[in-house]
């Protein structure tokens, strides 16, 4: 008999990577979708949509988010499923909060009171740890500053405490910010890239954005799903950090974007304070030194690959 996955969130980006990486394991991977139709764009980028048994449920439905566990009794259960966008949850903070906590909550009480004996991996963010002086590790400053930080602090809260009190085998791994060629159109290097290839094309003329001296750790979501897994099945339990533990200016990447298509980023990019954020975080890094010593993980795909990647991609599918 095959083992079961159940991924909460199967659609996102990180989720259809996930699933391709569990599909070609051996595992039969159930998917969740709050919608009856939802959309199978990334699945059937994979090739994967025909592959993943698709069932309706809501996690912010107590019931049907135990109905799930009960029915298909998964050796691993991963929740992906959250409002994804910093951005976003200061335009929808209750939203943000209900889709990350309220989730998070379901799916540790479902599993308390099923006696569930798998393994449970929550998506968690370096967000918490707001701006890093030094790469963060599990002992950095707390430091939240919006509402989806916020949320998934809790998240985190709740299940380190389902951890050690009612004993699940539930952990989080903390996220940085990773990109694929699956990402939304929201997410800033996506839009970099989109408009620097359309500004190549003559179709536009002008990338706005906000604050370009801020620095992120980034790293490729196909790597981290990897990280996801080995969390989920280590033999003890405890939540790691998945990063590159490098950091690299948005400016620095715009350069880099603009002159892989020949261009200069200056003659094109416009800077708007209107989108400053008010309590905008500076540099975000990881310390990923405890995976990488504990897990033997370590990510491989530099930012000049990363942005090969996602530029390749996009010259292949702009229509």
């Amino acid at each position: 008999m095959k083992r079961k996955a159940l991924v909460f969130g199967c659609t996102g980006q990180d989720g259809t990577y996930l699933s391709k990486s569990l599909l070609d394991k051996g595992f039969e991977v159930i998917g969740t979708s709050r919608k009856n139709k939802p959309n199978l764009k990334r699945l059937k980028t994979l090739g994967i949509d025909d592959q993943v048994q698709l069932i309706c449920c809501d996690l912010e439905q107590f019931t049907q988010t135990k109905n799930a566990i009960e029915k298909f009794q998964p050796r691993e259960i991963y929740n992906l499923s959250a409002q994804s966008s910093v951005g976003n949850s200061f335009k929808k903070p209750r939203e943000t909060y209900k889709s990350i906590i309220n989730t998070t909550i379901n799916i540790l009480e479902a599993c308390r009171e099923f006696k569930f004996k798998g393994n449970i991996f929550f998506a968690g963010s370096g967000e918490i740890f707001g701006s890093t002086n030094t790469a963060a590790d599990l002992n950095s400053k707390i430091d939240l500053r919006s509402p989806y930080a916020n949320a998934k602090y809790q998240s985190f809260l709740l299940t380190k405490m389902y951890r050690e009190i009612y004993n699940l085998k539930c952990e989080t791994g903390i996220l940085f910010n990773h990109e694929s060629p699956l990402r939304d159109e929201n997410f800033v290097l996506k839009k970099i890239i989109n408009r620097a290839i359309k500004i190549k094309k003559g179709i536009s003329k002008e990338l706005i954005l906000g604050n370009i001296t801020i620095k992120r750790d980034w790293g490729y979501a196909e790597e981290y799903v990897e990280a996801m897994q080995l969390i989920s099945r280590a033999r003890i339990k405890k939540d790691y950090l998945i990063c590159s533990g490098k950091s690299y200016r948005l400016q620095d990447i715009i350069e880099i974007v603009f002159n892989k298509l020949g261009l200069n980023w200056k003659d094109y990019v416009t800077i708007s304070k209107d989108l400053f954020r008010k309590s905008e975080i500076e540099e975000s890094k990881g310390n990923p030194q405890a995976i990488n010593n504990d897990l033997n993980w370590k990510a491989t795909t530099d930012i000049q690959t990363l942005i090969d990647i996602l530029i390749e991609y996009e010259l292949q599918n702009d229509k």
